[in-house]
């Protein structure tokens, strides 16, 4: 600590070229963290995926249904703990810039396969008394100002309904969840859906398997497919996280795209911050000789070079990431394409790390060689 009003003085020795270097190393972090948290948005739920539920769809498509008379056979299997179906609405509300997703699900089956939706327990009971009831995210709720009570009509387009074009819904509980979890979904029985479509009876959109063992999961999910071949719909099954991985990847290998631009730019600004302190240190050989001349160490030399290198990643690299983190913190600036927009603490660990590991390696040459200068060469170019 003694170091440092050196170590300060030091570094504004040179306002303009700090303040542009101070500047270059906060937009890095400032994108670091919003690319991370894009990419937390992409891959949500395959953090969250849980390796004992197996996904199945049909065949060809995820978009082809599938009949619900699998369910019996399904719960029949030995090894299976738990199954249920969920449909695909696609319905719009209001706009269809509103886009939000609608999930057709069982309601008991749904909420004991993913604990990690919590819904009161009187809320439950509702959306079990109330074939119309719909259950949403908070998110989703404080999105439109929605609330218990409310009726919402979303237009059908997938689906459409014996009468009209409308379907009409009472929200009868608001669910919250576990970090991770998507908190922008709206959720209604599967038998209002199938007693009031024109078309489409009897069928689902893809089947969630809990098993009792998850070290049997390809095991299993060969066997539910050998149990629908050369059926008029047949089945891929794999892991949840398997199809969760493949559904973010459909638009692309996000993470990978998010680790090239950053490695990029974080490159960048590594030869920028060494070239700031390699002029730094040409401009002060003489002070450094001073120094020298008065006690200082090779090692304290090396020190102090780098603790400035480090000083001015921390300024540039910490206001970086606050900024990201407070502009994340107010939610998905997209109005509902990024349902989870958050910066996980791993990600958040991993920026402060590399602000501290950016100081050092930026610094580290130009420490060496000042380290190295000799007290009468400093003294000679003085």
């Amino acid at each position: 600590m003694k170091f440092l009003p050196l170590l300060w003085s030091s570094l504004w020795r040179k306002k303009t070229r700090t303040v542009f270097t101070l500047l270059s190393i906060f937009v890095a972090f400032l994108l670091f963290g919003l690319l991370m948290a894009i990419r937390t948005a992409f891959t949500f739920g395959v953090d969250i995926a849980g390796l004992d539920r197996l996904v199945l769809i049909h065949k060809v498509s995820l978009i082809m249904p599938l009949p619900v008379s699998y369910l019996e056979r399904l719960e029949a299997t030995e090894g299976v703990a738990l199954a249920t179906h969920n449909t695909w609405f696609g319905g719009v509300y209001q706009d269809p810039s509103n886009f939000f997703a609608q999930i057709v699900v069982e309601p008991e089956p749904f909420m004991q396969i993913y604990p990690e939706f919590r819904l009161p327990p009187e809320q439950m009971a509702a959306w079990l008394a109330d074939r119309q009831g719909a259950v949403v995210g908070v998110d989703l709720a404080k999105r439109f100002g929605w609330k218990i009570g409310d009726r919402v009509p979303i237009q059908g387009t997938i689906w459409q309904p014996k009468q009209g074009s409308v379907w009409e819904f009472n929200i009868v509980g608001l669910y919250d969840g576990d970090p991770g979890v998507d908190k922008t979904q709206f959720l209604f029985r599967y038998d209002y859906l199938d007693e009031n479509r024109r078309q489409g009876a009897g069928l689902v959109g893809w089947y969630v398997v809990k098993i009792a063992d998850a070290s049997q999961a390809q095991q299993m999910a060969a066997r539910f497919d050998d149990m629908f071949a050369n059926s008029s719909a047949e089945t891929k099954t794999t892991t949840e996280k398997g199809f969760v991985e493949g559904f973010a990847k459909q638009v692309g290998d996000i993470g990978a795209i998010m680790i090239a631009i950053l490695a990029a730019v974080l490159f960048t600004m590594l030869l920028v911050t060494a070239n700031t302190m390699a002029q730094s240190v040409r401009e002060r050989t003489s002070e450094m000789g001073v120094l020298k001349t008065l006690g200082f160490s090779n090692v304290s030399i090396l020190g102090l070079v780098i603790g400035e290198s480090v000083l001015i990643a921390i300024i540039g690299g910490g206001l970086g990431l606050l900024a990201a983190w407070l502009f994340i913190r107010e939610g998905d600036p997209t109005g509902g394409m990024l349902p989870v927009f958050m910066l996980p603490p791993r990600d958040l660990t991993i920026g402060i790390v590399l602000v501290a590991v950016l100081g050092v390696v930026a610094g580290l040459l130009p420490a060496i060689s000042a380290m190295q200068l000799r007290i009468t060469d400093a003294l000679r170019r003085a």
